[in-house]
């Protein structure tokens, strides 16, 4: 039996952020072994994001995952870093 998929803390924050600033943003995290906690569409982009909390690090499956990924991907660790990674890093998310 598949253990609950684990979310980190901020990870709500993040998405409401991305979300008010015009991104469509859907979870993966129910997903597992390494896949990456959001997939975020903007301006015709799509990318995924791993988040981690301020300690977090990479898990060997998640580490597996990004390195066969053949798109684009960050690992954000903050509302800040997650719009920086969408382009956004100029907009306010308040």
């Amino acid at each position: 039996m598949r253990r609950a998929a684990k979310v980190d803390a901020n990870q709500p924050e993040i998405v409401q952020a991305l979300e008010r600033c015009g991104c469509t943003v859907l979870s993966l995290a129910p997903m597992g072994r390494g896949v990456c906690d959001l997939l975020v569409g903007l301006r015709w982009r799509n990318v995924l994001l791993e988040v981690k909390g301020p300690k977090g690090k990479l898990t060997p499956d998640q580490r597996t995952f990004l390195a066969a990924w053949k798109g684009e991907w960050y690992v954000v660790d903050s509302v800040g870093a997650a719009l920086k990674a969408m382009g956004l890093g100029g907009v306010s998310h308040d």
